[in-house]
């Protein structure tokens, strides 16, 4: 999924870096100007890359955190308090998915399309929900994986980045 991400955001920077130059040469009326629906395309171009980034951040615990004094507390008490936050987690990808899910039979319902290309826009809430499936599956082995661990199983334990 990362890399599918990654290769969004190229293609994003390719098509507007290709934008601009043509917006340079609009003047010498050569018949090459901007793309029309950059603002669109990078609109959902950027959607989808942040969904397709969240799983690889879930797996490698790379969620911004507050890690001040963990150092000072007992492995058990550190481990459950990865599972706590892998189960928070969880439930926040879970409702995420949940509620892209329903904004896009929404914007398919009702045909709704962007203002400039007239691109559908339940086709960018549908490129986002793939990653954001993925990222509640990730969410949910690393519970999995944090319960292991709470059971002692150090071969599991993950790596923090």
């Amino acid at each position: 999924m990362a890399y599918l991400g990654g290769a969004a955001l190229l293609v994003i920077v390719v098509l507007t870096c290709v934008s601009i130059v043509g917006r340079a040469l609009v003047p010498l009326d050569i018949g090459i100007g901007p793309i029309r629906a950059i603002y669109d395309l990078t609109e959902i171009g950027m959607a989808a890359a942040v969904f397709a980034f969240l799983p690889l951040c879930q797996l490698r615990r790379g969620h911004a955190s507050v890690d001040l004094f963990k150092p000072l507390y007992p492995t058990v008490l550190n481990r459950l308090l990865d599972l706590l936050f892998d189960a928070g987690m969880l439930f926040i990808a879970v409702i995420g998915a949940w509620r892209l899910t329903l904004g896009m039979l929404d914007k398919l319902r009702y045909g709704e399309t962007t203002l400039i290309a007239q691109i559908p826009v339940w086709q960018g809430y549908a490129a986002s929900l793939l990653g954001a499936v993925v990222f509640a599956l990730v969410a949910g082995f690393c519970v999995l994986r944090s319960l292991r661990t709470l059971g002692g199983k150090t071969d599991a334990e993950p790596e923090h980045v």
